[in-house]
């Protein structure tokens, strides 16, 4: 192998969520475990004292699952992801007595509040190891760098003047992409999530893409049946592990 051809690596140090959580977290890159790549990466942990250690994993290579189990991970998520095609005839959303909109600076405070409590399905809350309060935090970071750049575009659904529910989407080569959505507690149960949903697709389409993503958790079985509802199909299932170290 000459000097120029050199082995991808089999960790990466997150900065981010390193700084944000207070503890030195890294993820293995691979998502197959052998006995080598498990080796490497325990080596390469203890190097760069790292605390947490993130692996997602195929769910179907049995070696992959036990290496991870017998090597002190703990699975904190099943990760599933749905797609969609997007025909240029989508069908028109319904109202609902909401308008849906782009975020606005002014919409913050209430969709950070939203964030806050919403998204407690997610593998940090159930690591059990992260601070619940910082969970928090982390997805009212989330949706305020969504308003500001961090996503292509923030949705909104309001309802008599007041932001009750959110998405946010990405633009990508392959398509456009979900990335957070939520409706405010006394607003669920009349078609709101569905209706952020639906004029996803729409923006999306109106944008050029013709497939749409979205990732979820496999507890979240209320988020499952809205985006089947929508006319998404199950694309594929992974597995979150963490490793900690301390």
């Amino acid at each position: 192998m000459s000097q120029a051809e050199t082995k991808p690596a089999v960790c990466s140090y997150l900065e981010w969520d390193s700084n944000f959580f207070g503890v030195r977290i890294g993820r293995i890159e691979s998502h197959r475990l052998s006995s080598e790549i498990l080796a490497q990466a325990t080596e390469w942990a203890h190097e760069n004292r790292i605390d947490c250690l993130y692996f997602l994993s195929v769910a179907d290579d049995s070696q992959s699952v036990h290496l991870a189990e017998e090597n002190h991970f703990q699975q904190v998520d099943v990760r599933v992801t749905f797609e969609r095609d997007l025909p240029d005839d989508l069908e028109a959303p319904p109202h609902l007595g909401a308008t849906v909109r782009l975020g606005r600076e002014e919409d913050l405070p209430t969709l950070r509040s939203i964030a806050a409590v919403s998204h407690h399905d997610t593998r940090f809350y159930f690591d059990g190891r992260f601070d619940h309060a910082r969970c928090d935090q982390l997805y009212e970071t989330w949706i305020e760098k969504s308003l500001h750049g961090f996503a292509d575009a923030v949705l909104v659904a309001e309802r008599s003047g007041t932001p009750v529910g959110y998405v946010t989407l990405n633009q990508h080569e392959s398509g456009s992409q979900i990335g957070l959505i939520a409706v405010a507690a006394g607003h669920q149960g009349v078609g709101l999530g569905r209706l952020l949903v639906e004029q996803s697709l729409a923006w999306a389409r109106q944008h050029g893409a013709r497939r749409m993503k979205v990732v979820t958790q496999g507890r979240n079985v209320p988020a499952q049946r809205l985006y089947q509802r929508c006319g998404f199909v199950t694309a594929s299932f992974e597995l979150w592990y963490h490793r900690w170290f301390c």
